[in-house]
């Protein structure tokens, strides 16, 4: 019987890497992210490569919302073996000193608040069958410390070390929980860093079952961009 993967928070980008990558390989494919029309597109590119997909729009903040679209890709779809957890950071990212509670609590509602609703959704059933995979992505600022990203970088930090933790609790129940640092732009064409690429990174780790984290691209450069720029550089691959 083919299996199930729900992407939430997919995009254009790694999230249709993702799904790609175990479409693939005879997997059912939902799409979780906010904006209807453009999952309908991604559903038709996946489609159009002899893929079942369907799109269920929702907030990721809204985590009534989310549960419902989980819901309704597991009565279309079937019981969901393998969940991946990528919104990109939406709204205001600041600085250090200039993080607020609200600018905090934006990117932890997206980043831990809807990873842990979409996990607590999907666990009970993997649990009860004794098998499951979570692969919860984050940004370099996970990792590695960056002023011009303090508010996203708390979050995903936070996410990150959530990962660590389930993996260790829930490896002798059966479930592989894995967390992926993407500190790279993702780029078609570009090396590790094209979305396809990203996607196999993915597909071995939910095959292989033998590590907790995966990194896409070099942590020590990103650090050198923070150690030169003072901590000022530029924000995008967060």
């Amino acid at each position: 019987m083919s299996k199930t993967l729900v992407v939430v928070g997919a995009g254009p980008g790694l999230g249709m890497g993702v799904a790609r990558a175990f479409g693939l390989q005879g997997f059912r494919v939902g799409l979780i992210a906010r904006t209807r029309s453009k999952l309908h597109t991604l559903v038709g590119e996946l489609a159009d490569l002899g893929i079942t997909a369907a799109a269920f729009p929702a907030d990721i903040r809204d985590r009534d919302a989310l549960t419902t679209a989980l819901a309704a890709a597991e009565d279309t779809l079937g019981p969901i073996d393998m969940l991946e957890y990528s919104p990109s950071p939406t709204g205001p990212i600041t600085h250090a000193a200039q993080t607020t509670v609200d600018s905090v609590t934006a990117q932890f509602e997206l980043q831990v608040l809807g990873a842990v609703t979409a996990v607590g959704h999907v666990l009970p059933q993997m649990l009860a069958r004794g098998d499951g995979t979570l692969l919860l992505t984050t940004g370099v600022s996970s990792t590695v410390p960056a002023p011009f990203l303090a508010n996203v970088g708390m979050a995903m930090a936070g996410l990150r070390n959530w990962a660590h933790t389930l993996h260790a609790e829930l490896k002798p129940q059966g479930i592989h929980v894995g967390t992926v640092t993407i500190a790279s732009g993702i780029t078609p064409g570009a090396g590790e860093a094209d979305p396809d690429a990203i996607g196999a990174r993915y597909y071995s780790m939910y095959q292989q079952r033998n590590r907790i984290e995966e990194v896409i691209g070099d942590l020590d450069t990103f650090r050198s961009l923070v150690t030169r720029t003072g901590g000022h550089g530029n924000p995008a691959g967060a």
